[in-house]
């Protein structure tokens, strides 16, 4: 397993990734660990296109974030992808909420830089 670490305010955030075959699984966690929201992504040969399907915990509000992931390793590899997420704090804010967003962002984008240079 290969990993990005980063600090978003009181979370610190954890993306842990590996190769299966030409496909990818990766999981963001951060505060209290769970699995939240888990996304499939597909890579359609035909069209050049990438989507993304969700599944999220009843209550959980990282849909965004898994099926985000889910696109953007799946554009990044050429093939399917598995993304799981995470992230729980207690008495979270709006700001922090944003921050959490703006740094699994960053993250994903972080995975996506260093699959195509072929880790």
């Amino acid at each position: 397993m290969y990993q990005i670490k980063k600090i978003a305010g009181r979370a610190s955030l954890i993306l842990d990734w590996k190769k299966v075959g030409d496909d990818h699984i990766a999981c963001l966690t951060g505060g209290a660990e769970h699995v939240g929201a888990v996304a499939v992504g597909f890579y359609d040969k035909g069209s050049g296109r990438a989507s993304s399907s969700v599944i999220t915990s009843p209550g959980h509000r990282e849909t965004d974030i898994a099926m985000a992931g889910a696109k953007v390793i799946s554009e990044t590899c050429k093939a399917t992808s598995v993304f799981i997420v995470g992230i729980h704090l207690e008495n979270i804010t709006k700001d922090e909420i944003e921050e959490i967003v703006s740094v699994s962002d960053e993250m994903i984008d972080e995975l996506s830089v260093i699959i195509k240079e072929g880790f």
